[in-house]
């Protein structure tokens, strides 16, 4: 059954919650796992993409969006896109969207990002009820 984490960001701002979700990636590279990053938003994959090239100085986390072939996915950390289910084996979700994605229960864990913007924690609440009704295994981390 699929894990749920959810990451409580005490700052409110997107840039956090991007930043973190890079943070994310590398963490699970380094682990021998590769990411799916669903983002609310075009734009939101745009700042995504870029902010993979950049986050850190010393690294480089290989990564693309909206890849559909799943022989590509595998040779990535992450592939970034908007409501759509990736190709390839992948085994972290990072959702960034306000909305639970459908495919979410294909991936072993799933990371759900929520900041001190009151409507993105309005929707963070309401993905919690809708895993926890579904008797999904919860855990919540505080991120300061």
């Amino acid at each position: 059954m699929t894990q749920i984490d959810f990451y409580i960001l005490q700052d409110a701002g997107g840039t956090q919650l991007q930043r973190f979700a890079c943070r994310l990636v590398d963490k699970a590279w380094q682990r021998g796992l590769r990411c799916h990053i669903n983002t609310a938003t075009p734009e939101q994959a745009e700042r995504i993409d870029d902010l993979l090239w950049t986050f850190r100085d010393i690294s480089f986390l290989p990564h693309a969006k909206g890849i559909t072939n799943s022989e590509d996915s595998q040779r990535l950390a992450a592939v970034i896109g908007t409501g759509t289910e990736p190709a390839g084996e992948l085994n972290v979700l990072i959702n960034l969207s306000p909305e639970v994605p459908a495919f979410f229960s294909r991936f072993e864990r799933v990371a759900e990002l929520v900041d001190n913007d009151e409507s993105r924690r309005t929707a963070g609440r309401e993905r919690f009820r809708f895993y926890r009704d579904r008797g999904y295994p919860l855990e919540s981390h505080n991120i300061r």
